[in-house]
């Protein structure tokens, strides 16, 4: 896990060096072990270092292997590295470190940009041809890791944080407005390739991109999952199937010369991996459990359901309470984690755990997309049965957070689009062949827009503000493969998750198993008061809010009015997700 940032020019123009050692700062919490520079004339490739596989030096950034004429940058973890050197190896390869890093560098000289289809794992890369100035970049099939672009004239930046490309400066900073539709209407979620500000983009997922000396490009998409069914299989075996490749996920994901822990939440997903590494004899697992002080009438903690876990399985527990003298100051370093705006009130929660648990290790694994993937969510349920033309329909009911004529009301006139982008935009994706039903059209979209762009980035950007690798193993393709062609009436069983419910049974603790679904608590910021109400309420107050106009002020006005009562579709208070677009946009 690190940071990588780079320069790409076309023609005669040098790269400016200067530019991206200017990004590396930004991202000395995602790689506080070390960093590096490499100038290539046309090319210049920067890297934050954490190290967590081959910890000497032979494993630093950006690695060059002059006999291949190659140069790397990457961030992440090819979980299946080992076996991948052997089958080099075998084809004449000599390494000179035991980094997945080098495993990249050859397998991209073996097998071109198509080596991404041999990786196991999550990853964001780049690869230079000292030859040909051709210059690769990739993502990962999940979005796992980021990729931010900030493309102008000759030129082509890019690094894993947006602010990192702020930084080395140039970039147009202007809201898009169909970035800012998108977000008003997807509880905050941005899909690729576009960001909330004009001048910055992002690689989509399995995705890989060719950059000629000459500034052409192509970009393709190498992976997706397909929403059909094998030949005829029983609920028993598919039961079978998802537990024995979940667990192979959770096996693949130990690979690390450091420790690993699990963030152990008391849900069914996190406390299904705990169950898995403890089945596999894993001794002295280190689990981390957050919890806050109640407000509003709601539970600031799962702690029950953690400390069952912990307790059932003998883990070496660590319960992290949180009071309001660590809450409200945790708010404003969140928002500067941020890469783009996320309106999730897990967000605070996350960064105030990654705190505490990146003191304790540098890895561990979290339970993040299996609601995605076995439809695990409240909106699922209603699309059962809906026919193929009425589903966009639904979906519309049931996800977005407000509708196009409500926007109206609430964006001021200069901001709004004259059309429904966010309704079109869902058209089209359910539009594509395959997902014959509405709810694997739902699934399919969700898993390819909002986990990228808000429990994934959520993840990755709030524990590597603390310079602590996350793994998620329910977002290992192959995994999500198999769930994909999974029946829609076995996941959207016994109130969702059935299939995997029913592949826990007998490892996890049916209290765990058979409880209501629980979300992340944070009540100071699902029920706004006190300081937090102030901070909020200045924030959209301030001189910078009001020169942006962004929203109708009597929009605005009504909710500070009645703080608590105006929620989005899925339950967030709309007032926040307002003062925290505009909180981020004033600490750039």
């Amino acid at each position: 896990m690190c940071g990588i940032a780079g320069e790409i020019c076309h023609g005669d123009r040098r790269a400016d060096t200067e530019a991206v050692r200017r990004m590396l700062p930004r991202m000395e919490s995602r790689g506080p072990d070390g960093d590096g520079v490499w100038d290539g004339g046309r090319i210049s490739f920067g890297h934050r270092r954490l190290k967590i596989i081959d910890l000497s030096e032979a494993g630093a950034q950006p690695m060059t292997d002059d006999r291949l004429g190659l140069t790397v940058v990457f961030n992440g973890c090819v979980y299946n590295y080992r076996e991948l050197r052997s089958e080099l190896e075998k084809n004449g390869y000599t390494f000179f470190s035991s980094s997945d890093t080098e495993v990249i560098l050859k397998a991209y000289h073996r097998w071109g940009a198509d080596c991404v289809t041999r990786f196991l794992g999550m990853f964001a890369f780049a690869v230079a041809e000292h030859d040909t100035g051709t210059v690769t970049l990739a993502r990962d099939r999940l979005g796992i890791k980021p990729l931010y672009l900030a493309e102008s004239p000759g030129r082509l930046r890019f690094a894993s944080t947006l602010p990192a490309l702020l930084a080395a400066g140039g970039v147009d900073t202007t809201i898009d407005t169909v970035a800012l539709q998108h977000y008003m209407t997807f509880h905050s979620v941005v899909p690729a390739p576009r960001t909330i500000l004009s001048g910055v983009r992002k690689l989509p997922p399995a995705t890989v991109r060719v950059i000629r000396a000459d500034g052409t490009s192509t970009e393709r998409v190498y992976w997706e999952a397909t929403f059909t069914r094998p030949g005829p299989l029983s609920a028993g075996q598919w039961t079978e199937a998802v537990r024995e490749k979940l667990r192979q996920a959770v096996e693949r994901r130990m690979v690390a010369d450091v420790p690993v822990g699990v963030l152990l939440s008391g849900g069914l997903d996190s406390s299904l991996i705990v169950a898995l590494l403890a089945e596999r004899g894993q001794a002295g697992l280190a689990t981390f459990s957050i919890g806050f002080e109640s407000g509003g009438g709601e539970s600031g903690d799962e702690f029950e359901y953690s400390n069952l876990i912990a307790k059932h399985f003998g883990t070496d527990h660590h319960q992290i309470r949180i009071g309001q003298d660590r809450f409200l100051p945790a708010v404003a370093r969140t928002v500067a984690a941020m890469s783009e705006p996320m309106v999730s009130h897990d967000c605070v929660a996350f960064n105030l755990l990654s705190e505490d648990v990146a003191k304790q290790v540098k890895v561990v694994q979290s339970g993040q997309g299996a609601d995605e993937i076995f439809a695990g969510y409240s909106w699922y349920p209603p699309l059962a049965g809906v026919p193929r033309d009425r589903a966009v329909d639904a979906y519309a009911k049931e996800f977005f957070d407000r509708s196009y004529r409500e926007l109206a009301g609430q964006l001021n006139p200069q901001w709004l689009l004259d059309t429904d982008v966010s309704r079109a935009f869902v058209e089209a994706s359910f539009g594509r062949p395959g997902a014959d039903t509405a709810v694997d059209a739902a699934l399919r979209l969700d898993s390819q827009v909002m986990l990228v762009d808000d429990p994934v980035k959520r993840v990755d950007n709030m524990t590597m503000a603390w310079g602590l690798e996350a793994r998620v193993p329910f977002l290992d393709h192959e995994l999500v493969e198999l769930a994909a062609a999974c029946p829609p009436e076995l996941k959207l069983a016994r109130d969702g998750k059935g299939i995997l419910k029913d592949a826990a049974r007998g490892l996890v603790p049916d209290e765990v198993i058979d409880r209501p679904k629980g979300y992340f608590p944070v009540p100071g910021i699902r029920h706004l008061e006190g300081p937090m109400l102030d901070l909020v309420r200045d924030t959209l107050h301030a001189p910078a809010a009001r020169e942006r106009a962004l929203f109708r002020p009597e929009y605005v006005e009504a909710l500070l009015a009645d703080p608590n009562t105006g929620r989005t579709t899925l339950g967030a208070n709309q007032l926040w997700q307002l003062a925290l677009l505009e909180m981020w946009l004033q600490q750039l």
